[in-house]
């Protein structure tokens, strides 16, 4: 029998792992955009950011569901194919390995070079030197050890929370910017200010987005049944908090004139309070911030590929375990070496474009399982059951449709060719599912 994946996670890596991979550059930038779209309202802007985490939280709570009851390696690739069939499952693998995972990862490291620069000075080609560096460092500490990546990834994120709290309370004890009753909330509402805030609910679920990477890992967690609900729901919880106190800051230090007249709310807002060499430590926070996210990724997606691998929709080799260090090495290398080439040949900003909105179809999904599951196993042990059934997965995928609603009605050339991204994976799983005919595939770890 193949060896599987050892379980090293436990409550606390998990809740680092929610935590950290969420948090990228977002929170830094996106604040400013939200009250532009919200006209200005500094209510309606702190309610969009709360009403979005309560929806990743009903996403989190549903999922948490499934996870104990299921705690394989694998996470949301599991839940839809054991629900809905490997078809959408291997589609969802299909476009998170070649776009969405290995894309982001992208996104990330060139977006490290580019905050770098405001420390030391970096030239365009050796920004992508770093960047390409930098996903090799991470991807080698992933191969090296679970425990010692997940290690990383708990001290990363702890200072990156930290200092976002820090930072957020400095500013608003040291913010003097006036917020007047007039800001607070329009006079009337609008047809304008209906869409505009719609847009910015899009924006900000996308700023959450994230949490649901920590599914793939359960298959690695210690008493997955219990940690892992707890982890997700507290991991996500703690975000929405995260997010709301750090806008509160950057109001207080610029005023809601200040912050909407900035594209780095973050770094603006330090430097009025605390001069501008103050900025450069906001730089070192995203820095870490970004680091942080990027090894989160490669600490999670590769267990889809492994997961995917065993069931034979893939190479076999994806879903060997190292003999030394026990983890999905060529999972995470295959991942990593795709994820440094987009950030090498710029390629990822047009694949993100394009593509990385399907990935609410597939959370839809995901979600949409638990009915399944619920019909056809009603006695199954369920460690955890979601509060507020059926209403809390309805709710959360219904946030996941108007994301992917919105995005057809208003860019219908780029959700057209990223639907077609995705089902370029159909003849690629028909020719796999061919192949693996005739052989027996490697069972999935046990829980």
């Amino acid at each position: 029998m193949p060896r599987s994946l050892d379980r090293t996670l436990g409550f606390t890596d998990l809740l680092f792992i929610v935590i950290g991979t969420v948090i990228g550059s977002g929170i830094f930038i996106v604040p400013a955009t939200v009250l532009r779209q919200t006209g200005g309202a500094l209510g309606p802007a702190m309610l969009v950011w709360f009403v979005a985490g309560i929806l990743s939280l009903l996403g989190a709570l549903t999922y948490g569901e499934m996870g104990a009851a299921k705690p394989d390696a694998g996470g949301l690739y599991s839940y839809i194919r054991d629900a809905f069939g490997p078809l959408p499952a291997f589609l969802y693998g299909w476009t998170t390995f070649f776009v969405i995972g290995a894309g982001s990862v992208a996104t990330l490291a060139v977006a490290f070079t580019s905050y770098l620069r405001q420390l030391i000075p970096v030239s365009p080609g050796a920004g992508k030197v770093v960047a390409v560096l930098l996903i090799a460092l991470i991807a080698a500490l992933n191969v090296r050890g679970t425990r010692q990546s997940a290690g990383v990834q708990n001290v990363s994120t702890g200072i990156k929370a930290i200092a976002i709290i820090v930072m957020s309370i400095a500013l608003i004890v040291a913010g003097g910017a006036p917020v007047s009753t007039a800001s607070m909330w329009p006079a009337e509402m609008t047809t304008g200010l209906l869409s505009g805030i719609g847009q910015a609910m899009i924006g900000v679920l996308w700023a959450y987005e994230g949490w649901h990477m920590v599914t793939f890992s359960t298959g690695e967690a210690r008493d997955a049944q219990r940690t892992f609900p707890r982890a997700i729901i507290a991991g996500t919880g703690f975000l929405i908090g995260l997010y709301m106190i750090a806008n509160v800051g950057y109001v207080a230090a610029l005023g809601v004139e200040g912050v909407q007249a900035t594209d780095r709310v973050a770094a603006s807002a330090v430097a009025a309070s605390f001069g501008p060499s103050a900025g450069k430590l906001i730089a070192v926070v995203i820095l870490v911030s970004m680091f942080s996210a990027a090894n989160g990724l490669t600490l999670t997606a590769p267990r889809m590929y492994y997961a995917m691998a065993r069931d034979g929709l893939i190479f076999r080799k994806l879903g060997e375990v190292h003999p030394r260090f026990g983890t999905p090495a060529f999972a995470i290398i295959a991942g990593s070496t795709w994820a440094a080439v987009l950030a090498a040949t710029g390629t990822f900003e047009q694949l993100l474009t394009y593509v990385v909105f399907t990935g609410w179809i597939f959370y839809g999904l995901g979600a949409l399982s638990i009915f399944v599951f619920r019909r056809r196993e009603p006695d199954a042990p369920r460690p955890f059951r979601v509060p507020g059934y059926p209403l809390t997965p309805i709710l959360f995928v219904l946030a996941s449709s108007a994301i992917v609603l919105n995005t057809l009605v208003t860019q219908p050339g780029r959700a057209l060719v990223g639907i077609a991204g995705v089902l370029s994976g159909v003849p690629v799983y028909l020719l796999w599912r061919r192949r693996a005919a005739g052989r027996p595939t490697v069972a999935p770890d046990e829980a």
